[in-house]
């Protein structure tokens, strides 16, 4: 029995199963000086329009950055395979190494803040998702890049909403809880007892160590079957804010 190892795909082969380059023609498949400025500012475009989202919304990394993340990419792609035509190298070394940086760029981007949240998560990962978009994009697989930017634009502005429905839904949540003085945890305890609730973890948050505070980060389960019918995350932590010695408190989001 012989096993044949499939060849790597030709521009041909590439042309012909890429809708979209077969809409361009068969041009559009190989390194020119026209497919060099069609996919730079491919990529370049759809970087931005997911630059201007997480710009728009405040987060680390923006617009300047998206975009130069995903051109890296392209670039490093485009000359991997030009060295491979040109020169036989079958490892794409440069393109490797954009996404090594990338990941990187992308691990610098997450913080912690003072409330012990980690800042930037979903904008690390949407951040090396667009070098990895960038990088089909070099390579000239344009219907990949397309489908994948539509699916990353939409994690990244529908999907929120409905993420934070489930959220707000959910048996688990975590506070943020600022008392007026520590005397009074064991009332706050009690209170959170009394509403049907049960408090699975606190622990004391040493940044506000001099602030007149005592902070803690509280994960409460709610275990009253009323309360998981009929009480989101929002109205409990409303409740809670009422009482006289909680100086602040709020939900805490990954």
């Amino acid at each position: 029995m012989e096993f044949i190892i499939p060849e790597v795909l030709t521009e041909t082969s590439k042309y012909i199963i890429d809708p979209v380059a077969r809409f361009l023609g068969e041009w559009s498949t190989e390194i020119n000086a026209a497919t060099i400025f069609l996919r730079i500012i491919l990529s370049v475009l759809l970087a931005a329009i997911i630059g201007c989202e997480r710009s728009s919304k405040r987060h680390s990394a923006g617009l300047r950055t998206f975009i130069l993340v995903s051109l890296a990419s392209t670039v490093a792609m485009m000359l991997d395979i030009f060295l491979a035509d040109v020169a036989g190298i079958k490892f794409y070394m440069t393109s490797a190494a954009s996404v090594i940086a990338t990941a990187i760029i992308s691990v610098n981007s997450m913080v912690f803040s003072s409330r012990n949240q980690i800042k930037g998560l979903t904008t690390s990962v949407g951040l090396w998702t667009c070098g990895i978009i960038g990088l089909t994009c070099g390579a000239g697989y344009y219907t990949v890049t397309l489908a994948a930017f539509c699916a990353l634009l939409l994690c990244l502005s529908i999907f929120p909403v409905f993420e934070r429905y489930l959220k707000n839904r959910s048996n688990h949540f975590e506070i943020h809880l600022e008392l007026t003085t520590s005397v009074k945890l064991q009332d706050f305890v009690t209170t959170i007892r009394r509403l049907g609730l049960k408090i699975d973890d606190i622990e004391l948050n040493p940044a506000y160590a001099n602030s007149g505070l005592s902070v803690y980060s509280v994960s409460i389960s709610i275990s009253s079957a009323e309360l998981k019918k009929y009480k989101t995350h929002h109205e409990i932590i409303e409740a809670l804010k009422t009482l006289d010695y909680v100086y602040h408190i709020e939900e805490m989001h990954g």
